[in-house]
């Protein structure tokens, strides 16, 4: 599984890129749009194609969800410690992010994945990652309810070490949106990946 998350700034042919990528094998689509006001959220979510809808996950903006058609949502680790998924635990399936190993482990199966990062240093965020990664700490995984997700620095040189540290599913973000030909890279990593399992199911 590929999931890819939005650019928080405006990329250009942004929609149109987003909708190629579901057309090709997308699994999801995170929406990480804080600064948009209601109308402007609506106009982005609009632009996605109706069949993809399933398929797109909101960062924020929940109250739009029902009217959006959307019914997956991504709550904030900082915002899951405040407990603030409760008003949103039936009609949605959820997810979260963390940190460390260890916070993954004690997510429970209200959770359908989580991001764990970073697992490289990030592509997008200068600096990020540099000190510290956890891809060795995947091997101390516990948890069998929720799906684990490697998010940060993840590009088609290196998307399968995740998958071999125990991964479920990766998460893109600057090795598309930094790239100038962000669908030849995603095309590169979904085709290796679909390669890769079908020589594992021989």
């Amino acid at each position: 599984m590929i999931i890819l998350l939005s650019p928080e700034q405006p990329v250009a042919h942004e929609s149109a890129i987003v909708n190629t990528l579901l057309e090709r094998g997308l699994s999801l689509f995170h929406i990480r749009k804080y600064q948009l006001t209601d109308v402007e959220m609506a106009a982005y979510v609009d632009a996605i194609d109706p069949d993809y809808r399933k398929q797109v996950v909101l960062h924020s903006h929940f109250h739009l969800a029902n009217e959006l058609g959307i019914g997956r949502l991504h709550v904030r680790e900082e915002d899951r410690k405040q407990h603030k998924q409760q008003a949103f635990m039936t009609g949605f399936t959820l997810s979260t992010s963390v940190h460390t190993i260890t916070t993954f482990n004690t997510l429970d199966a209200l959770w359908d994945y989580a991001f764990l990062s970073p697992v490289f240093p990030s592509i997008s965020k200068k600096g990020y990652g540099i000190t510290h990664t956890v891809l060795h700490d995947l091997r101390l995984r516990r948890n069998p309810h929720v799906r684990l997700v490697g998010l940060g620095g993840i590009d088609e040189q290196n998307y399968g070490q995740v998958f071999t540290a125990g991964a479920d599913a990766i998460a893109l973000l600057g090795a598309i949106w930094n790239s100038p030909q962000p669908i030849q890279v995603f095309d590169t990593i979904h085709k290796n990946i679909h390669t890769e399992i079908h020589h594992e199911a021989k």
